[in-house]
């Protein structure tokens, strides 16, 4: 294994190969992966995406060598039983590839990506459907993951020549946010470490963000929303925000809550902070059932439901 941008190079690399070739895949649920992957449907060669998708096992034949030996490099491949599996997936937002965790994501570093970043991206175009390129010079996103909601967001303003901060105290985060901004040519990232906003100094035109949002006993970093609903961290990420949002800025917020008795516990939660801040907003319903095995676990025994939300704050 290499060191840190030796191991970029080689996950950028096996992005632009499969780039080149035309590969494409979905993240959908780890349970629907589950179930996909169980089916046992694979005959004949592996493709590409048995491998860098479905996350599956392989012989060293099954690919191009050079793409082994840029895993091997990255240090994202692993031996099970005599065969290999990689480490890292790549999956397509908007004709975009992004590198993030194999599956399952088990690990309490996994980078996380699926339906929520579809939601979220969603959400992201709707929002700012009609806001002027010249009104947006820095974008930040709080907690970045893959750093696909930043990068997708940037997207959006081709020719601003505005600066992409992309934050996550997560290591594995950051190196995968790094790779993902070289695979879509952003060159203005700056891609930084730090509890929230800590690390951020100047003011924010647009801060979007996808936190963790659930109760999770193992407190994984990429599910963990703290507290005793998992809103904490949402909150904390509305509370911190809204200080670093320059004249005209907005925050967009995709998130989830508990619904108990019909009542939105994030919403309870974050209506102080707005109201104290006097600052215009719109929260929405996007999904009304999210996650809805984790009604399971104890931690949610008087909730309903999880809803995916929405909240817009407008500097």
């Amino acid at each position: 294994m290499g060191n840190g941008l030796e191991n970029d190079m080689a996950l950028i690399a096996i992005g632009n190969f499969l780039a080149e070739n035309a590969y494409t895949f979905t993240a959908i649920t780890p349970a629907s992966h589950a179930i996909v992957n169980a089916r046992e449907t694979v005959r004949g060669p592996l493709s590409l995406r048995d491998i860098f998708g479905w996350s599956r096992l392989f012989a060293a034949d099954a690919m191009p060598r050079q793409l082994l030996l840029w895993l091997e490099a990255a240090g994202e491949v692993e031996k099970v039983s005599g065969l290999f599996r990689s480490k890292v997936r790549y999956s397509t937002l908007a004709g975009s590839l992004y590198v993030h965790s194999a599956f399952p994501t088990t690990s309490n570093d996994a980078v996380f990506f699926g339906p929520d970043t579809y939601r979220f991206a969603k959400l992201i175009e709707r929002v700012i459907a009609s806001r002027s390129p010249s009104s947006v010079r820095r974008i930040l996103d709080l907690g970045c993951g893959s750093g696909a909601g930043g990068l997708f967001l940037a997207g959006k303003f081709p020719s601003s020549g505005l600066q992409l901060y992309l934050s996550d105290i997560n290591e594995k985060a950051l190196r995968y946010a790094r790779v993902n901004a070289a695979l879509g040519r952003f060159k203005n990232t700056f891609v930084l470490k730090g509890d929230l906003t800590l690390a951020i100094k100047a003011p924010m035109d647009i801060i979007v963000s996808n936190p963790p949002y659930l109760v999770d006993a193992e407190a994984r970093l990429y599910r963990a929303g703290g507290g005793i609903s998992g809103c904490d961290l949402s909150v904390r990420i509305v509370r911190e925000s809204i200080p670093l949002l320059a004249p005209g800025g907005m925050l967009i917020l995709y998130t989830a809550t508990p619904v108990v008795e019909g009542r939105h516990v994030f919403r309870d939660a974050v209506d102080p902070v707005l109201d104290s801040a006097g600052i215009k907003h719109e929260y929405a319903e996007i999904d009304p059932d999210v996650f809805g095995e984790e009604l399971a676990h104890p931690a949610y025994a008087s909730a309903e439901r999880i809803a995916a939300v929405s909240l817009v704050v407008q500097g």
